[in-house]
């Protein structure tokens, strides 16, 4: 099974910034702290020589999770979009059937997703249960207390 994922073009950049600051600056610097460590002395009682192994370790399998979603990675030209429904990259305005609230969201992957800025992730309850709607649609959501219900009321591509 593929794990294709769909960014933005600034979404995709700064995976590849991360990543190559991974691989450019921290690598070597894991790198020169376990030779610091390995420096002084014994290692069979070097916690310092310990910590900075696991530390390495935990780097190389980030950067190894970054590069296999950089290789599944598609960028999405957003003004090609379907607006007849929610998609991925599209913006969609809902509103909360039991209390009248309406948010409005951008459905985007989960490693661009960013709450505060409005974007959630295709993968969230929400997210889910936005794909594939309509305007005038119903959204039914299952939330651990229950499901909630939005009507779609605008999608764009903004």
């Amino acid at each position: 099974m593929s794990n294709i994922s769909y960014y933005t073009a600034e979404g995709l950049q700064k995976l590849k910034e991360e990543l190559n600051q991974l691989k450019d600056v921290e690598r070597p610097k894991a790198s020169q702290a376990i030779a610091e460590a390995r420096d002084k002395g014994d290692l069979s009682e070097n916690a310092e020589y310990d910590a900075a192994k696991e530390a390495q370790g935990m780097l190389e399998m980030r950067i190894s999770k970054l590069e296999e979603i950089y290789a599944n990675a598609r960028v999405i030209d957003e003004s090609q979009l379907d607006t007849s429904k929610a998609l991925i990259h599209s913006t969609v305005k809902i509103k909360n059937q039991t209390n009248g609230a309406q948010m409005t969201y951008k459905l985007v992957a989960q490693s661009e997703a960013d709450l505060k800025a409005g974007k959630i992730s295709v993968d969230s309850p929400i997210g889910k249960g936005l794909l594939g709607k309509k305007v005038g649609d119903v959204a039914e959501i299952q939330v651990p207390n229950g499901i909630m219900k939005f009507d779609i009321l605008e999608i764009s591509r903004e």
